[in-house]
């Protein structure tokens, strides 16, 4: 299985980063529109939302509300989104950490978790897209978006693999290790330093860098944790096979979902100039 991750992330790798750094900002926001239109089919199966034609109908109401929120919401607009979906995912983090119950299987139709999905899909792909647009340093803030989330996790498997013993939440995502958490926590620390010294942020302080980096990676876990606790309703293991050895679309980049609107937001608060 980690043969099969490293070797499907260091075929994905090229593309991400030459996709954010060299593609045109509408080429660039089209093609993470393709990414999320595939998590949206994803997410419509974990919610049993009929056969194909009721899944293809989500995924172009996603696709149309990533379309009109990128060109009709105006800044301030997004920033208000973006605070809504931070502490809707840093509430979420600590409310997973806190179940003590097992999940229920879920063999019906969700509407509602449908609707959320979608809006957390949307909030993402408006938050990432944004960022990009928002100046000369934008494509570079969202590599670093993207490299805090992979440091994040592969801290998290790493440390967990070597010293994990207590769970994180046992009865929503049972690999998970409090000393996998502390590994990805440390991994943002020591990306909130890179940050700090890369000159993309200006003289933002060093200690708003490293505690946004950590305020992200939290809501990241939380979004991981809100992925495998959908899979496990759901009663399956991966939302998908598209990606060997990472399972489906959302698989990859659940953490992403949360640690977009969080990382944007705190971008804008801690006085960085994209």
């Amino acid at each position: 299985m980690l043969r099969q991750r490293l070797l499907t992330a260091l075929l994905l790798l090229p593309l991400v980063v030459g996709s954010i750094l060299l593609l045109k900002h509408p080429v660039f926001a089209a093609l993470l529109g393709v990414v999320v239109a595939l998590a949206a089919n994803e997410m419509a199966k974990l919610c049993h939302l009929g056969g194909a034609p009721a899944r293809l109908a989500f995924v172009v109401a996603v696709a149309m509300a990533c379309w009109l929120t990128g060109h009709y919401l105006l800044p301030a607009h997004i920033a208000l989104l973006q605070w809504a979906m931070t502490f809707w995912w840093l509430s979420m983090t600590v409310i997973l950490l806190a179940r003590h119950s097992r999940l229920p299987l879920v063999e019906s139709m969700r509407p509602a978790i449908l609707l959320l999905g979608g809006l957390v899909l949307v909030s993402a792909w408006l938050s990432i897209a944004a960022l990009h647009a928002s100046g000369p340093q934008g494509p570079a803030l969202v590599l670093f978006l993207f490299v805090l989330t992979w440091v994040a996790d592969s801290g998290a498997y790493f440390a967990g693999r070597a010293f994990g013993r207590r769970k994180l939440s046992p009865f929503v995502s049972p690999g998970k290790t409090w000393a996998g958490a502390g590994g990805a926590v440390l991994g943002a620390v020591a990306s909130g330093v890179a940050l700090s010294q890369s000159g993309l942020t200006g003289d933002s302080p060093l200690w708003a860098l490293v505690l946004l980096s950590v305020v992200v990676t939290v809501a990241a876990i939380g979004g991981d944790l809100w992925e495998s606790r959908l899979k496990r309703e759901a009663g399956v293991k991966d939302s998908g096979r598209l990606l060997p050895g990472h399972g489906g679309v959302l698989d990859r980049i659940d953490s992403l979902l949360a640690a977009a609107p969080v990382f944007a937001l705190g971008i804008g608060l801690v006085g960085a100039k994209a």
